[in-house]
């Protein structure tokens, strides 16, 4: 997903309150904190360290930046969840006045609709007036909007806006001030993860992984890439008190000796870092016309990079729901299918994540649960649906329609003229039409009717929601003008 980024800090160890108002920004930071050196501004040099960005989640450590032809340094290696930035597409690539922004740690959310006359323009987040004037930055209030003023000053900005989501990460700042409860697991292991060079053959390094990893499955190492890194990963000797606490080089080097009777010669480390297995979900989603996703709603240990797309699920979900809010054709209750539809994902994605952890687990239990999970795993069917889960698509939201393939995400299939996904990157719905005989009238603004013959379509006609699940199966205008309002709002004359 990340294209042409750069190397940015990650949040300062609290964090701050994100909102969401421009694509091509996605970091949460508090005023003054995070800043680049001038190195790394510049493409070169370490771009910083990243503390404490969730609980129980990957903590601290060093981005490397890449340097790349078409673009910006970014990142190299695996780096902790939400620090690359993403294309603008969908609704974005439409309203490219939409800007990123943080609320400080004293800041104050008011969930529920402002007064007519405090609200911005219609149509749009509103917009920073003096966004570029350093005077303005320095201190001075800008009048931006109708009824809406910036203030710019050593504690940060005070902005308005129709809506927020909180994108923040495990100590979400803005959950907090919801008063949402977060509950769950505490951590019970931690593991340490990091990239380095080493000084051990390639061969003699690989026999002494696959020895150790017969016993110990949190234990790997591997080459990354081509410039003589190696990415290690081993348990830690327990759990940090302090969860925002990157590890030492020195205790990574006596957890390596610890566990596989050799350091590997490892030096030079690029980055360490640490995580747990604590495992919590938020109670709601959403409290007023505040919103919150990723991290900030779910927490989980990195099993299989499910919390990556379950982020970005939760991204896909909301970002259409939000954008027919913001521009007035959604239903009433649109936003409120956005806890109804992720919430019971991330409550399965989780209990996955904790199976997982088990299965990881030394203790005589676990492993005699692990060899039952090898005999299991001999058969297609069931390697299919382990696979399907880990993966995220096995995902099918309830949308009360027997249909087997409503409320599922349609894969790419071939059309006569391209491929489905090639026409899903508009932030609109898609009716998908071999009969000919359908019609999106009124609805034309918000819904793309494609007539087209597709022999992988088993169906006569399909109508997808922006987030590419299926809405609507079948092939009489009446069901179809039934379906409709209920994601997209009432026809227009």
């Amino acid at each position: 997903m990340p294209q042409n980024g750069r190397p940015t800090p990650g949040p300062a160890k609290t964090g701050g309150t994100f909102v969401r108002r421009d694509h091509r920004r996605c970091r949460a930071r508090r005023p003054g904190a995070g800043r680049r050196t001038a190195a790394a501004r510049r493409g070169r040099g370490r771009a910083g360290t990243r503390h404490g960005t969730d609980e129980g989640g990957p903590r601290a450590g060093h981005a490397r930046p890449q340097h790349r032809a078409d673009g910006p340094a970014r990142p190299a290696g695996p780096v902790p969840r939400g620090r690359h930035e993403a294309p603008g597409r969908g609704i974005f690539r439409r309203h490219p006045e939409a800007r990123a922004g943080a609320i400080g740690h004293r800041a104050q959310l008011r969930p529920q609709p402002p007064a007519a006359g405090d609200r911005p323009p219609a149509g749009g987040a509103g917009r920073r007036a003096g966004d570029r004037d350093p005077a303005r930055r320095r201190g001075r209030r800008a009048r931006a909007g109708r009824g809406r003023r910036d203030r710019h000053g050593p504690d940060g900005a005070q902005l308005r806006s129709r809506y927020a989501v909180g994108c923040d990460g495990g100590r979400s700042t803005v959950r907090k001030l919801l008063g949402i409860d977060f509950p769950g697991e505490p951590s019970t292991m931690d593991t340490l993860v990091g990239e380095m060079e080493v000084t051990m053959p390639q061969d003699e390094l690989t026999a002494v992984m696959m020895r150790v990893r017969e016993t110990e499955k949190r234990f790997g190492i591997g080459p990354v890439g081509t410039e003589g890194l190696y990415r290690a990963v081993v348990p830690a000797a327990g759990v940090a008190e302090d969860r925002g606490t990157a590890p030492t080089f020195e205790e990574f080097r006596q957890q390596l000796s610890a566990t596989a009777g050799t350091d590997f010669g490892a030096h030079s480390p690029r980055w360490l870092s640490r995580f747990g297995d604590t495992t919590r979900l938020a109670e709601r989603y959403r409290e007023g016309r505040v919103l919150l996703a990723g991290d900030a709603v779910h927490i989980h240990p990195p099993m299989g990079g499910q919390g990556l797309s379950l982020g970005v699920q939760d991204a896909f979900n909301l970002g259409w729901k939000l954008a027919g809010a913001v521009a007035g054709w959604a239903p009433a209750d649109l936003l409120d299918t956005y806890q109804a539809e992720r919430h019971p994902v991330a409550a399965d994605v989780l209990n996955n994540s904790r199976a997982q952890m088990q299965l990881v687990a030394t203790e005589p239990g676990p492993q005699a649960v692990r060899r039952l999970f090898a005999e299991l795993m001999d058969f297609e069917e069931v390697r299919r649906h382990l696979i399907s889960k880990i993966m995220g698509i096995a995902i099918r939201y309830d949308f009360g329609d027997p249909h087997p393939l409503v409320g599922r995400r349609l894969r790419d299939i071939a059309l006569k003229r391209g491929r489905l996904f090639d026409l899903q990157h508009t932030g609109r719905a898609l009716l998908l039409d071999q009969t000919g005989r359908l019609s999106v009238a009124g609805w034309a603004d918000r819904v793309d009717h494609v007539v087209d013959v597709s022999e992988e379509l088993e169906v006569p006609a399909v109508l997808l929601r922006p987030d590419g699940h299926v809405a609507w199966v079948g092939e009489d205008q009446a069901s179809l003008l039934d379906r409709l309002p209920r994601w997209f709002g009432a026809a227009t004359s």
